[in-house]
């Protein structure tokens, strides 16, 4: 019924977002992985999506198929299709704080993405951080300690959310570059890494690098 379509597990943060989402809701779904930054990339996505960009997830249902685009979207959808999976919080002013985390993250920190690209399976240096990336990594600790402070689970709400879908990414991007972390958030990016679908994909992402992929 579902199928999604990704780019590579060591580069693609968009794809994270919406794979953990599935693995995490127990949802069964099939994985078509394009290869990017090569020259059949453009026309391979084209195939799947008109956006041309990757995550698109495909729902297949009495014959019907509806693309959805855009990593937010796809993990909306599965929210929406699966409450008992419980992807946002229950209760209502969690959830409204929730998905203001989560749409920080989808429409912010581009100097972050800019300066510490996504490179899930290396661990590189620390980079010296301009003004702009660091009060951005500033503004993501801050809204991690808060969150955490304020809801036990372990995540940033308690139990697993579409917000910590959101932040996986960021989580990788800090323990690639070494990026130094109070003891909470330190733990928290501990906790998600520990999880068996992101041990999972670091797995994946470790064998492209082992083929000779970014």
């Amino acid at each position: 019924m579902y199928t999604l379509v990704i780019g590579n597990k060591n580069l693609s943060s968009w794809s994270l977002r919406p794979w953990l989402a599935l693995k995490m809701a127990g949802v069964p779904f099939e994985e078509i992985v394009v290869r990017l930054d090569q020259p059949e990339t453009r026309a391979s996505i084209g195939q799947y999506s008109v956006a041309g960009k990757v995550p698109v997830l495909k729902i297949t249902e009495s014959g019907k198929t509806l693309t959805v685009w855009d990593s937010l979207a796809i993990c909306e959808t599965i929210a929406e299709r699966h409450p008992e999976a419980k992807l946002w919080p229950d209760d209502p002013e969690a959830r409204a704080i929730a998905r203001s985390y989560a749409a920080e993250m989808h429409s912010g920190f581009v100097d972050v993405r800019q300066n510490l690209p996504m490179d899930f399976a290396r661990a590189i240096a620390t980079p010296a951080l301009d003004e702009a990336t660091a009060k951005q990594v500033a503004r993501i600790v801050s809204a991690w300690e808060a969150a955490l402070c304020a809801h036990d689970g372990g995540f940033l709400f308690g139990g697993f959310s579409i917000a910590d879908c959101l932040y996986a990414p960021v989580v990788s991007r800090f323990l690639t570059y070494g990026i130094a972390l109070p003891k909470a958030s330190e733990a928290y990016c501990a906790r998600l890494m520990a999880l068996p679908a992101l041990q999972e994909w670091k797995a994946a992402a470790e064998a492209e690098i082992a083929r000779g992929w970014k």
